[in-house]
């Protein structure tokens, strides 16, 4: 057997990367047009985060089990093959089932079993690169993964535009009901999703875990810089004290919350669960560790937790401040754009459906930059290195998102896009670079669906306080959300020139 993993060919690392490009036609079409179908079906924009906090919520949840699972499966797909298909087939069915939804509860809990759905299959892609390709060549097979997500964004946002500019198909429709050319590009998005997927599966072969063991034996022997595999067990003593601390702190901010309600946004309470669900979860952790029983996977999930390496940290909150603001844009983009440029928030609207089909122009022209740019970002990573490749991008990102306030006409938001896109594909490609090689590769899918908190999490926090900051704070406009998204964004940018790379 090779003592070190064989370099593939260009054909190669396009075949097992191929699948991303379904996953995000599936993912765009949901993020370019939950807001419109919540808004028709009878949904305040104030509640558009709450509503659409099922993705967060359900990556958190779903990433890191699925990510140790993969890494203690094998069948006769593979390893993480089976989970892409698996996904892929129950996240078709939802988006067929979803535009069809009569009532607004119905499209809410279709979201999050598609939210679910997506993530089965997208948490296994970025550990597959990990696991296929030697550490030199891990950069690209990010970098072209971002090329694939930038496509298929870019086709599935542009969908329903092309249906009602190129194809003639109703782009309006009665109260409460979804416009045709939005249900179309869903049954369009189905196909595209499992084909995809199907096509990784079928095209790519995974080393078998005992061939991964003799590769990363080999690492360790050659390269003096590979990580360990170590497993670091955190005591009954420690859970126990930070259940009680996290418990306690989140019983107080309920209380707060529940006390001042009259003043305070009932998102809030989403903030205020989430830490008492940490607090439990230590507790319950506590609970394994003082168990005879040698080894158990939520235990080991909560151990991996805090014995992140150092660099997995410091990444944390960069992917922390960089997630917030794609929340932001995602959920307010259409309000935003509909109220501030078009002058419309009334969803039977000729003028608000107009809108909501420029916002989809819009998410499909970032799609599109993010393509270019995981072309050009491996260039200015050459130029410079990945933290400051980071940082200029974010940088972009940022001022595109700051630029919706200050500029009238809708067309010229295609040139916020441009910053959007690169920031998107960097954020897609380079926190992963810069995190692979410090992870072992038995442990690469639990630290994967871990790494995923820090995407998870700000994303809850947006659900939980931009409600409240556009209703209190600024007066009803969704365009502020975007803005506070820009700043968010920057300060992520900064906040990655501290990153240690680990080599």
């Amino acid at each position: 057997m090779q003592r070190t993993k064989p370099e593939l060919s260009f054909s190669q690392i396009f075949n097992m990367c191929f699948g991303f490009m379904g996953i995000q036609f599936g993912f765009a079409l949901q993020n370019a047009n939950v807001s419109r179908i919540f808004e028709t079906l009878g949904a305040d924009y104030n509640n558009l985060a709450i509503l659409a906090i099922a993705a967060p919520i359900t990556g958190l949840i779903v990433q890191p089990i699925v990510g140790h699972m993969s890494d203690n499966t094998w069948n006769k797909l593979g390893r993480r093959r089976p989970y892409f298909l698996w996904g892929a087939l129950a996240a078709s069915l939802a988006l067929i089932i979803m535009p069809n939804s009569p009532y607004l509860w119905v499209a809410a809990g279709m979201l999050w079993i598609m939210d679910a759905s997506i993530n089965v299959s997208m948490e296994p892609f970025r550990a597959f690169v990990g696991d296929m390709l030697p550490k030199k060549q891990r950069p690209t097979g990010y970098a072209l993964q971002s090329f694939f997500i930038g496509i298929g964004g870019t086709v599935a946002s542009l969908m329903p535009y092309i249906f009602a500019e190129f194809l003639g198909i109703s782009n309006t429709a009665g109260a409460g009901e979804i416009p045709d050319t939005v249900k179309y590009s869903f049954y369009l998005g189905a196909v595209v999703f499992l084909a995809a997927v199907w096509w990784t599966v079928y095209s790519t072969k995974e080393y078998s875990p005992e061939e991964l063991e003799a590769f990363e034996k080999a690492e360790r022997e050659f390269e003096a810089a590979s990580t360990p595999v170590v497993h670091v067990k955190r005591s009954a003593e420690k859970y126990t004290q930070g259940a009680i601390q996290w418990t306690a702190v989140g019983i107080v901010l309920t209380a707060i919350i529940a006390a001042f309600q009259a003043h305070l946004d009932k998102q809030l309470f989403i903030l205020s669960g989430m830490v008492i669900f940490f607090g439990v979860a230590q507790f319950v952790a506590a609970q394994f560790a003082k168990s005879t029983k040698s080894s158990h996977g939520f235990k080991t999930m909560m151990d991996d937790l805090f014995a992140m390496p150092e660099t997995m940290k410091q990444l944390a909150w960069v992917q922390f401040f960089s997630w917030f603001p794609l929340f932001a844009m995602w959920i307010y983009s259409t309000p935003a754009v509909t109220s501030y440029h078009y002058g419309s928030s009334d969803p039977t609207s000729a003028l608000y459906n107009e809108g909501a089909n420029w916002v989809g122009v819009l998410f499909g022209a970032y799609n599109g930059f993010t393509a270019i740019a995981a072309v050009v970002i491996p260039i200015l990573v050459k130029q410079t290195n990945l933290r400051v490749a980071h940082f200029i991008n974010l940088l972009l990102g940022g001022l595109g998102l700051a630029s919706y306030l200050i500029i009238e006409d809708p067309v010229w938001l295609l040139a916020s896009m441009v910053g959007v896109g690169f920031a998107f594909a960097s954020i897609l490609s380079v926190p992963y670079a810069l995190l692979a090689n410090a992870l072992p590769n038995n442990k690469m899918g639990i630290y994967m669906g871990i790494f995923n908190f820090f995407i998870t999490l700000p994303q809850i926090l947006a659900a939980s306080i931009l409600g409240f900051l556009v209703s209190r704070v600024f007066d009803n406009q969704p365009i502020y959300a975007l803005l506070i998204g820009g700043v968010s964004m920057i300060l992520a940018g900064l906040l990655t020139l501290r990153v240690k790379e680990a080599h």
